[in-house]
């Protein structure tokens, strides 16, 4: 990013949009009027005029109109200017798609007495993700290069991606894998190079059994603590009956669990140390790592 924000002479609402230009143009390759209309709540005139104004005030040269797109995608001299440019920005956009809603300007948002702790950045290239978030929309087989702790090395992997997943800690894609025959988690900081593109595959998510089933996840405060204790970890974890209880799908159990600090295998883990645990270990079993 060439400037900070807080240099740009652009109201808040403004530099919201102008940044979700740039982050949906980057990372998704194709940018139109309906993004911003459907995210902001404004109407198309406005938001072609926000496009041009961005074009013309913000990054220049950064944006080109593709006739056979329909739409804006950046150019090969694309430079970042409000934002840093990194995967985390766009997938995180995504992850709090559901909190886009048209109220910015009623929000008074102070961050001097707001410090928030930042994970350390698994950075993905705009080229590896764009086919992978494409051969997920259209079900299409990805040829990619791919390197885990088991196989350091790089090695040749077909999958199908279905879904993008954040796990609180890093960003993993749910897909078919040809070589194993199951579907598996794919790690995007371990993809090397671009991924090509390839034909459709039969293998969609319809057909993700652990991805499609649902589970419910039970914690409770550790039968260890005392009556008190146990009050002030219910209070804590807004539990309702003594307990708290999560939905989930069956694949994503060990990662709510990680998330909670929670060892599912640990039964003697002291109750101090480990202040909640799963009340329904049995049931989540066939779903947890190990």
């Amino acid at each position: 990013m060439q400037d900070t924000p807080d240099k740009w002479p652009f109201r808040w609402d403004l530099l919201l949009r102008y940044r979700y230009i740039e982050t949906i143009a980057l990372w998704e390759g194709r940018l139109t009027t309906r993004h911003l209309c459907d995210t902001f709540g404004i109407g198309r005139q406005q938001a072609s005029k926000d496009i041009n104004n961005y074009n013309r005030e913000v990054g220049p040269g950064n944006l080109e109109y593709d006739k056979y797109l329909k739409g804006y995608k950046p150019t090969p001299a694309f430079q970042p200017r409000v934002t840093r440019g990194l995967a985390d920005e766009y997938l995180h956009l995504v992850a709090r798609n559901n909190e886009l809603m048209n109220m910015f300007e009623s929000l008074a948002l102070g961050t001097r007495n707001v410090e928030v702790l930042l994970q350390p950045v698994r950075d993905v290239k705009p080229e590896t993700l764009r086919p992978i978030l494409l051969a997920a929309r259209q079900q299409r087989r990805l040829d990619c290069d791919y390197v885990s702790l088991n196989h350091p090395d790089r090695e040749g992997r077909i999958i199908v991606p279905h879904t993008l997943v954040y796990t609180g800690l890093r960003w993993h894609v749910r897909a078919w894998c040809e070589k194993n025959q199951e579907y598996r988690d794919f790690v995007l900081s371990r993809f090397r190079d671009v991924p090509e593109i390839m034909d459709e595959s039969p293998h969609g998510v319809e057909g993700d059994s652990d991805w499609n089933s649902r589970v419910t996840i039970r914690i409770t405060p550790h039968p260890g603590l005392t009556a008190e204790q146990k009050e002030v970890i219910e209070v804590d974890f807004g539990m309702q009956d003594g307990a708290l209880t999560i939905d989930t799908r069956g694949r994503l159990v060990p990662y709510a669990l990680k998330l909670l600090r929670v060892d599912p295998h640990d039964e003697r883990a002291e109750p101090m140390a480990q202040q909640i645990v799963v009340a329904n270990r049995e049931e989540l079993r066939p779903w947890l790592f190990g």
